[in-house]
C-alpha cells in the first residue's frame, strides 16, 4: 500500500482543490478501489479531518465524474475514471482552448520544456502523425 508521503502538496494535482487534490493522488497511488473509510484513515496520518468532510469531497468527485463508484456493503468503493496523464492532458487541452491564440500558447508552452521534455514532445508528436496518416 502506498505510503503518505507526497499528499497534500502545494498544487499537487492542479484544477482540484486541496483535499480533492490528496484524494486523488492517494487513489491514484492505490491503483484500485477504495472506500471512504480507508481514504479517510490515511489522509487523517497527515491532517485531522472529518469522516464527513471526506465522503463529501468524494461524493463530489464522483458527481464531477472523476471518480465512479460500486456498492461495498452499506459503503461503496471509489476509483478514479482517468489516470494522472489522461488529467493531466485533459488539463492542457482545456487551457489551450481557453488561449487567445493557440500558436502562441503552444510556443510558450514549449519555450519552458527541458531537453528531455522537448525529446518527448517530438517523439510523441511523431507517433500522433503516423497514427492519424495510417502509417
Amino acid at each position: 500500500m502506498p505510503g503518505t508521503s507526497g499528499w497534500f502538496k502545494e498544487g499537487a494535482v492542479r484544477g482540484f482543490g486541496e483535499l480533492e487534490s490528496a484524494v486523488m493522488e492517494w487513489l491514484w497511488d492505490k491503483g484500485e478501489p477504495a472506500t471512504v473509510r480507508q481514504v479517510h484513515t490515511v489522509l487523517c496520518e497527515r491532517r485531522e479531518l472529518a469522516y464527513t468532510t471526506v465522503l463529501t469531497v468524494m461524493d463530489n468527485l464522483y458527481k464531477k465524474g472523476w471518480l465512479r463508484r460500486e456498492p461495498a456493503g452499506r459503503a461503496h468503493r471509489y476509483e478514479p475514471v482517468a489516470n494522472r496523464e489522461q488529467y493531466g492532458a485533459q488539463l492542457m487541452r482545456e487551457a489551450l482552448d481557453a488561449s487567445g491564440d493557440r500558436e502562441q500558447a503552444l510556443l510558450n508552452f514549449v519555450g519552458r520544456m527541458s531537453l528531455e521534455e522537448a525529446v518527448a514532445l517530438r517523439q510523441a508528436l511523431s507517433t500522433y502523425e503516423r497514427k492519424i496518416s495510417g502509417k
